[in-house]
């Protein structure tokens, strides 16, 4: 007899930790934001190749974390921009020191 399989809440794939990346929505019991896959996303990876990049996420877990990035769009782009922009303001601090 096959073993049941039991249903998983979707809502409790993303999670939030203040203690990690600042809160930023993560995959729960990870410490892999959203902001990372929706990233990869954009630059053209489809969700089996992150699933391949990241291997200890499993596909379900790139998805919720594709549709909570699809639900909250302009938070998730807001806190993108605000990556990429503390990342080229360090490489100046550097580049000028």
């Amino acid at each position: 007899m096959p073993a049941m399989s039991v249903a998983i809440d979707i809502g409790t794939l993303i999670t939030t930790n203040p203690k990690i990346h600042g809160g930023c929505p993560i995959i729960a019991g990870t410490a892999v934001t959203v902001r990372r896959i929706a990233f990869d996303y954009k630059m053209g990876l489809s969700p089996e190749e992150i699933a391949q990049e990241i291997p200890h996420l499993n596909l379900s877990q790139v998805y919720a974390a594709l549709a909570f990035y699809h639900t909250n769009k302009d938070m998730i782009e807001a806190d993108i921009a605000a990556q990429e922009a503390e990342a080229e303001r360090l490489e100046a601090e550097h580049m000028a020191g």
